[in-house]
């Protein structure tokens, strides 16, 4: 037994809804989509889930996000995929894959066929176990990918209120996890080998800063050194955590964030595999023409390096989604992808913005003793990547429009001195040649005359903190 459709996503998350609501708007008939997917609910913005699911008070709850509340668009509840004829296989594990033949096989035996397959899966987290440590299924051990993790997590973090959460790992689960326990009245250790947090992004003087705000909400740092392994009480149950220097770490809860993995297994063998995920061209379209691959699975190729590059974020993942099926369905209308590498976070009340590359020679900018201030990247004389943090709406578009442009730097300390007016003043001098691939509200980019720019730069030039304070006030969402 089985069943046949034209369209098939393997994956139920957030690539996967966003996929939906573009094949949707292209006019695909009731009947011809179908989502396979391990989670038992539809599709949801997974940055909800750091942010405001672990909220003590009035935290997200499905279904309030649903992809895709993220872009402001329709939200996608399992009403909605019924009245557009789009058949939700949850709970569902595929066992095997076979492009050749264009089939799935389910774990209860199903065989599910396609003619075009977008594969979605995503990653996983890593686990202690593959680096040697010994869990023991410790109930008070907990990870974050997805939503069942949330819960368990939420569940764990009530019960140890006042008491003691060691966070493994310094990357975006373990920073977004601390500010949530926090918050939460639980005292907060965390644990990373690296010199400081962020490391794949942020230099030295970036995580200083976070570092040093995070120590005033009273987080612990134990910097250079990892778990070695777990104390364990007659239930089972974690009490404290042992690392290679020797230091012992009291633990009523234990986060761990140690990265991800793509899911790429039910491909290996039969598509390119390129930098851990699967190789796509700029229709993100596989090395097999009927498989197409978006989110944290894809290697696709980033035109402004001219490069492959796997990106990690919820801003690809819903791009990539978008892009691969404009490709599908009016392929003949379709450009290569033409990305500008984003990432954000927003933990307690700082927020910040990344684009582009961070490589080549960094130059700080803006008060680092204030709430505003950034960085630029610039390699081979160009600029190439930037960040902010506490900015407001004008200024993070004039910073990724810059950085897009791709503008010569001949002299570095002028470009420090200026800062984020250097970005501001390219914005003024070029017009935009092509559109730009960003994200909405205060980090999509879209063409404006140059009269716009001239409009907008007074506007720029003069904002403050106060008047960043008003619009984050205003139009940031909790997750």
């Amino acid at each position: 037994m089985g069943r046949a459709f034209v369209y098939v996503i393997l994956g139920g998350g957030v690539a996967a809804g966003y996929a939906a609501l573009e094949f949707t708007k292209k006019g695909v008939s009731p009947g011809e989509l179908c989502i396979i997917s391990e989670e038992s609910v539809a599709p949801y913005e997974r940055p909800a889930l750091s942010k405001g699911f672990l909220l003590p008070e009035a935290p997200a709850r499905l279904p309030s996000f649903h992809t895709c509340v993220g872009l402001n668009e329709e939200r996608l509840t399992t009403k909605w995929y019924n009245e557009h004829g789009i058949e939700l296989v949850l709970g569902t594990r595929v066992k095997s894959v076979d492009v050749k033949r264009k089939t799935l096989l389910t774990a209860t035996g199903e065989t599910i066929s396609y003619k075009i397959l977008v594969v979605a899966t995503g990653a996983r987290a890593l686990k202690l176990e593959e680096f040697g440590v010994n869990v023991l299924e410790a109930e008070n051990v907990c990870y974050l990918r997805d939503l069942a993790d949330a819960s368990k997590l939420v569940n764990v973090m009530q019960s140890c209120v006042g008491g003691n959460a060691v966070v493994i790992g310094g990357g975006y689960i373990g920073m977004e996890c601390a500010a949530s326990l926090v918050i939460n009245k639980i005292n907060v250790t965390m644990v990373f080998p690296e010199d400081h947090c962020m490391p794949r992004l942020f230099t030295t003087k970036i995580a200083d800063y976070y570092e040093d705000y995070y120590k005033g909400k009273g987080v612990k740092f134990v910097k250079g050194t990892v778990l070695t392994s777990f104390e364990f009480d007659s239930s089972g149950k974690v009490t404290a955590v042992n690392l290679k220097d020797g230091t012992r770490v009291p633990a009523d809860l234990v986060v761990v964030g140690i990265g991800i993995r793509p899911n790429t297994s039910l491909f290996e063998g039969q598509l390119s595999i390129e930098k851990g995920g699967i190789k796509v061209n700029g229709k993100m379209q596989a090395s097999n023409s009927s498989v197409y691959a978006v989110g944290d699975v894809a290697a696709f190729p980033v035109k402004l390096f001219g490069e492959i590059r796997r990106l990690e974020h919820v801003d690809s993942a819903r791009r990539t989604a978008r892009h691969a099926v404009n490709a599908i369905v009016e392929p003949e209308k379709t450009d290569d992808f033409d990305y500008l590498p984003f990432f954000y976070s927003r933990v307690f009340g700082l927020s910040w913005q990344f684009y582009g590359d961070n490589a080549g020679e960094i130059v700080h900018f803006g008060d680092y003793s204030g709430k505003s201030f950034g960085a630029y990247w610039v390699k081979d004389g160009l600029l190439v990547g930037s960040f902010l943090e506490g900015g407001n709406k004008e200024e993070y578009e004039a910073l990724a429009k810059a950085t897009r442009l791709k503008p010569s730097v001949e002299n570095l300390t002028d470009l420090e001195n200026k800062g984020l007016s250097f970005s501001v003043e390219i914005c003024q001098k070029s017009l935009p040649s092509s559109p730009i691939v960003g994200v909405k509200n205060s980090t999509d980019i879209v063409q404006k005359p140059l009269h716009v720019w001239h409009a907008t730069a007074g506007v720029i030039f003069a904002a403050s903190v106060a008047g960043f304070a008003y619009w984050y006030g205003r139009r940031r969402r909790r997750w």
